[in-house]
């Protein structure tokens, strides 16, 4: 029993430290040929950015920083667009159940057990008029670790998370590149800092 739980010790170990093995990306790469998850949890479309684009990481959705990070680039979308930005995109290392989908089994379920349940998914809890924000699930951290841009939560979230990051691309190419020193932080990530260095 001890060597099989051993071994299984071992090989999370080594697929955590080959997602965290690749380097930070920066301005002047290349964003990775990837697919991602918006719409169903079950269907992934290869990434397509045309135009200018934000792509902001965020550790963890429905976390408090994650909460107050968000709404600002929803409340300032149009100044986004003033600025020349094609689509801004929010990557998270969530399910899809949980940064856009939610069936009808899940809000049973929540209004049955939870005193106050969350029976919307994390876009539609931030953006409940609508967005035309992409809320991307990035459930196996293939993304955030292609990029470089994985960092290992284990302790408080779990696993593999995204650290808080801002890139700011032409079409597929890299211009900038904002990360914060630590996860809880929003100051070079923020709205405010992305919109000023446009």
């Amino acid at each position: 029993m001890t060597s099989v739980i051993a071994s299984a010790a071992q090989a999370a170990h080594s697929i955590a430290a080959s997602l965290l093995a690749h380097a930070q990306i920066k301005p002047g790469d290349s964003i990775p040929k990837t697919e991602i998850k918006e719409d169903a949890p079950d269907k992934a479309d290869p990434l397509v950015l045309t135009g200018k684009n934000v792509l902001i990481g965020v550790p963890g959705a429905f976390t408090t920083p994650c909460n107050a990070h968000i709404p600002a680039f929803i409340e300032s979308y149009e100044k986004f667009k003033e600025k020349g930005v094609n689509a801004i995109y929010i990557f998270g290392v969530n399910d899809a159940f949980v940064t856009k989908y939610v069936n009808s089994i899940v809000i049973v379920w929540a209004k049955s057990y939870c005193d106050s349940p969350a029976d919307r998914a994390w876009k539609e809890k931030l953006a409940p008029n609508g967005t035309t924000i992409h809320f991307i699930a990035d459930d196996k951290a293939s993304f955030v670790s292609s990029v470089g841009l994985a960092f290992d939560a284990s302790g408080l979230l779990g696993g593999i998370r995204s650290k808080r990051f801002a890139i700011v691309t032409e079409g597929d190419k890299v211009v900038s590149v904002a990360v914060e020193e630590a996860p809880p932080n929003v100051t070079v990530t923020s709205a405010k800092s992305v919109l000023a260095s446009l």
